[in-house]
């Protein structure tokens, strides 16, 4: 068998979420279909970096897929293509519109799209003027009829980083960690470029637990309209149980932008390690307050 890394990106509007769901349409299904079409190798089962809830964007997106090698070597056909690229341009021709897989290549020893990550980096926008409301743009940005005071939301939302328990934050599953380990989580309005006059949130973590981002963002934006104190997110962690205030804000407007590893040669051990602090499927224990400082759901 051969281990094989996928980046791709998808348009989440008419997904129901990343994970294989009966009668629904899932990222995972599709890809995985496509691939068990191109590889022909029977059923194919893909690991994921990140499971994204249904209506999630992803520019960044990673799996890995065990295949057999006489299916990785004959991936090519007759063509004088590599099997990296030939994957590619063959499940472009499958894959519909709204999935594309960027690059395919062998992974190095070690890797484990899941298990190895360092940190998923998350992007919220916001358009809170009726000149922002581009309708080409509806699919990924949260209309709210209320101007925004940028810097207030940015202020609430530093004392929240490092490592710490978000249960206040987070849809409670039985038996999981609700400790994270936030790294970013930055609002600005940016004066040039595609995102000019939006307000966007930057969000990085270790990982995350379920409906952690759209809830920060849902507690910055209760700041951000004047509906609560800077200092009124911070008082809610504190806590450590849900406030019925914080809503969990639309899944629209939340992309998936990055997800980095460590060097090759650290990937092994990081994926053994992670795996190893695992207690459950849904779980992850904090990486350390300084693990992926200077390298790299919902």
């Amino acid at each position: 068998m051969i281990r094989i890394r996928l980046d791709l990106s998808y348009r989440g509007t008419d997904f129901s979420g990343w994970a294989t769901q009966p009668g629904l349409r899932t990222v995972q299904e599709v890809l995985e279909d496509g691939l068990a079409t191109v590889l022909r190798c029977g059923p194919v089962r893909v690991s994921v970096a990140g499971r994204t809830d249904a209506g999630v964007h992803s520019r960044g997106q990673v799996v890995h897929v065990d295949v057999p090698e006489d299916a990785w070597s004959g991936v090519s056909g007759r063509s004088a293509r590599t099997p990296e690229d030939a994957l590619v341009a063959r499940l472009a021709g499958i894959l519909p519109g709204d999935l594309v897989v960027r690059s395919a290549r062998v992974a190095p020893p070690g890797f484990d799209a899941r298990f190895g990550a360092l940190l998923r980096r998350y992007t919220y926008r916001v358009a809170d003027a009726p000149a922002l409301r581009d309708p080409l743009r509806h699919d990924w940005t949260l209309w709210v009829k209320d101007r925004l005071d940028v810097d207030a939301m940015h202020a609430a939302a530093q004392p929240l980083l490092g490592v710490r328990d978000f249960a206040a934050f987070c849809r409670p599953r039985e038996g999981a960690t609700t400790i994270r380990h936030l790294q970013e989580l930055s609002w600005e309005r940016p004066a040039h470029g595609p995102d000019a006059g939006l307000v966007v949130a930057r969000v990085q973590a270790d990982a995350f637990c379920h409906n952690m981002v759209r809830a920060l963002v849902g507690a910055s934006l209760a700041v951000g309209q004047g509906r609560r104190g800077t200092t009124w997110p911070a008082e809610v962690l504190a806590r450590g149980e849900r406030d019925p205030a914080v809503g969990v804000v639309a899944a629209h407007a939340l992309v998936l932008e990055e997800v980095v590893y460590p060097p090759d040669a650290e990937l092994a051990e990081r994926a053994e390690r992670v795996r190893a602090r695992r207690t459950d499927e849904d779980v992850w224990e904090p990486a350390g307050a300084q693990e992926g400082q200077g390298s790299s759901m919902t």
